[in-house]
């Protein structure tokens, strides 16, 4: 069932987010809406902390660094949270990219993705942030 409800808001701030919905390429107002619902729901799933989420892994990182590869696995075997799958690719002769998509505690993959991101050799990484989707319709 789908319920409806209205909003008041300044004619600026309504202005700014048909822009939003515009360069987004949303068809409508209620989609754009649903959307940043859900975003800051799934937001308030990491705060809390409680739940099983989702997270994704992604790090840039010379693979000509000494043992930097097996730490990286050994990271993944040893962590509380589950390691879902991995995609490796070769950028260059220098650079590969790792995706690790993680499901556990908040805490848990936030602790994996950081104790891999501050390895030493890794170029760049970050932890986004995901959802089961079990809390959401």
């Amino acid at each position: 069932m789908v319920e409806r409800f209205s909003a008041s808001l300044k004619a600026e701030l309504l202005a700014e987010f048909d822009r939003f919905i515009s360069r987004h390429g949303y068809e409508n107002r209620s989609e754009a809406i649903r959307d940043l619902i859900r975003t800051a729901l799934v937001a308030d799933e990491w705060q809390a902390g409680k739940a099983e989420v989702v997270g994704v892994v992604t790090l840039v990182y010379d693979h000509h660094r000494p043992n930097l590869l097996n730490r990286i696995t050994r990271i993944q075997h040893e962590s509380p949270a589950s390691v879902i799958t991995t995609t490796h690719v070769h950028l260059d002769h220098h650079n590969c990219l790792e995706i690790i998509i993680a499901r556990g505690k908040p805490a848990q993959v936030r602790a994996l993705a950081d104790s891999l991101t501050s390895l030493k050799g890794v170029k760049n990484g970050s932890l986004s942030a995901a959802t089961t989707g079990r809390r959401l319709s």
